[in-house]
């Protein structure tokens, strides 16, 4: 019975693989304006999206339940809340180009009264920003609209449903043998990934450099197509860095660099300044007619 499973699911996964393989193919294929960062990696689609979205809201309003028993949800009429949806609000009807899924989500986002320098936005588009970043980071909205739209872009991208489909392959690695797992999934059978084990938080999950680097090129793009100044990530990093001084050097991080991120920002600017640039037009015509 447990060798009929295996077989079941070996096949199960070598579809996915194989369909997104083609599938990839396909895309690659299509011409398109803005930062090129590869397609979709095919991991994602061993775990089905609408699981991992059913989990992440249900993480998402058991987050913001505790933040409201301990008054520390940002109130809807605030001036920074309507400050970020508004921002939101500009950025939501471009995520449909990077992943059809998204013109369906259920976008919201929330201010989480906390010191950490830090935001997210889980799979289906529920986003948080906690006040640390907002405060200490004095960001401008070029700089929110960069930060969101580099957490959405992992959304998009499906990076939390690919580490839990590279999460299961590993499983499903352990049972049938470390040679063979090797040669089918190009992976090794000895990283374990918790994101995989029931109950991982979606909200706490950490991406790997690859992903971090696609992230910021997508939400560069995002923010720039709905009007916000791309170059703006270049003193967002800079900020991120002044705050960060002491933190290992790349080679000992998970994370790129913030010289590394400025840079690979900078190379993509020629990319995405006309996006910007366009996006600008009919709010300076609106305002040089009145």
């Amino acid at each position: 019975m447990v060798k009929k499973r295996v077989q079941r699911a070996v096949q199960q996964i070598g579809v996915a693989l194989l369909a997104g393989t083609l599938g990839a193919g396909v895309l690659h294929a299509q011409s398109r304006e803005g930062v090129q960062v590869g397609e979709t990696s095919v991991f994602a689609k061993i775990v089905p999206a609408d699981q991992i979205e059913r989990e992440a809201n249900l993480q998402y309003q058991q987050t913001l339940a505790q933040a409201s028993k301990q008054h520390a949800l940002g109130p809807s009429d605030s001036a920074q809340v309507q400050r970020l949806r508004a921002i939101m609000d500009r950025i939501i009807p471009f995520t449909g180009q990077w992943n059809r899924r998204a013109q369906q989500w259920k976008w919201e986002v929330n201010l989480i009264g906390s010191n950490q320098i830090n935001a997210y936005c889980m799979p289906g588009g529920k986003i948080a920003f906690y006040t640390g970043i907002l405060d200490k980071l004095q960001l401008t909205d070029d700089e929110v609209a960069m930060v969101m739209g580099h957490e959405i872009a992992h959304a998009l991208r499906e990076h939390a449903r690919e580490r839990m489909g590279k999460g299961r392959a590993t499983d499903l690695a352990a049972r049938v043998g470390g040679s063979l797992a090797a040669s089918l999934f190009g992976i090794d059978p000895r990283i374990t990934d918790a994101v995989a084990q029931t109950g991982a938080s979606l909200a706490t999950l950490k991406f790997g450099r690859e992903d971090e680097s696609e992230a910021d090129l997508v939400g560069m793009e995002l923010a720039a197509r709905a009007g916000y100044d791309p170059r703006a990530g270049v003193s967002l990093w800079q900020k991120m860095a002044a705050n960060n001084k002491g933190a290992p050097p790349e080679w000992l991080s998970t994370h790129p660099s913030g010289n590394s991120r400025i840079a690979e920002i900078e190379a993509n600017l020629p990319k995405v300044t006309p996006l910007y640039d366009r996006a600008k037009k009919p709010a300076a015509s609106e305002a040089s007619s009145q």
